[in-house]
């Protein structure tokens, strides 16, 4: 057998503690706390809590694969309708206790998550025993986050295509059959660049000058504003709805001297990608 080629560089994690949106992703003990001083475990204890811990993350990020499968087989079926409610929200507001905002974030989730399930099973090199039924696209687990999901669903095209280009490019480079962990490290890569990157400006500007300046203007704003959006998200994150976001983000924006009508428009835009978000605060 021969060896595995290796990965791209675009492919290999920077090192660090980098919010890659895989779940288990806050891990700085300066900046979530310390847990008191206990008496030391042995090798063999370590161990052992390191293997429950891993299986915990490994439950929770099975679960966000399989709530949003859930949700979108539940949605095409409009589920809602049998059971005599008017419309997704009010069924997910009555069976649920869940605000109209976190109805369509699961939504918003089921839909990024089954893109990326799909430019995955189209791409080179990947088995073609997936298909789009729901139980399928919950087996293969890209250990994501809620959030990063959230992140990207405005974009989870721009994350369909990165992911065909670089499966594309792996297929290229001789790797005739793609693994599981290769491809988690593949769309983890995507979902990454994609969030740490705002939406490109839209195309073919404005002939005249003064518009083309202010164009630029928007565009370094939403910019900065992203970056204060995923902020925000770092203290209250993505599941919140905007009234309880805004109870925990309050102290912070006091505390950073920024408005707090124009935090929650920035952690909007930062989930959803659409500057619509800003308008009437930032923009």
């Amino acid at each position: 057998m021969g060896s595995r080629p290796v990965l791209p560089h675009a492919l290999v994690v920077p090192a660090g503690a980098e919010d890659d949106g895989v779940v288990g992703e806050d891990t700085e003990d300066q900046e979530h706390g310390v847990e008191p001083a206990r008496p030391p475990l042995t090798a063999e204890q370590a161990r052992e809590v390191t293997a429950g811990l891993r299986e915990a993350i490994d439950h929770v990020q099975r679960s966000v694969a399989l709530l949003a499968a859930r949700v979108r087989a539940a949605h095409a079926a409009r589920v809602w309708a049998p059971l005599g409610y008017g419309s997704w929200e009010s069924y997910c507001a009555t069976e649920f206790g869940i605000s109209r905002a976190q109805a369509y974030r699961l939504l918003d989730v089921a839909r990024a998550l089954a893109t990326i399930h799909d430019a995955v099973a189209a791409g080179p090199g990947t088995s073609r025993t997936r298909d789009s039924d729901p139980g399928a696209a919950a087996a293969l687990d890209y250990g994501l986050s809620q959030r990063a999901l959230i992140a990207v669903s405005g974009r989870s095209s721009d994350v369909a295509e990165l992911i065909t280009h670089r499966l594309t490019a792996l297929a290229h480079s001789g790797l005739q059959v793609l693994d599981e962990p290769t491809m988690r490290a593949v769309v983890r890569q995507a979902v990454r660049d994609v969030r740490t990157t705002p939406p490109p400006p839209p195309a073919d500007p404005p002939a005249d000058p003064a518009l083309t300046e202010l164009r630029r203007v928007v565009d370094d704003l939403a910019a900065t504003t992203h970056q204060l959006g995923e902020l925000m998200l770092e203290v209250a994150p993505a599941y919140l709805s905007d009234t309880a976001a805004a109870d925990v983000m309050a102290p912070l924006c006091d505390a950073i001297g920024e408005a707090l009508e124009n935090g929650l428009a920035a952690r909007r835009y930062a989930m959803s990608g659409d500057r619509r978000a800003l308008s009437g605060t930032v923009l």
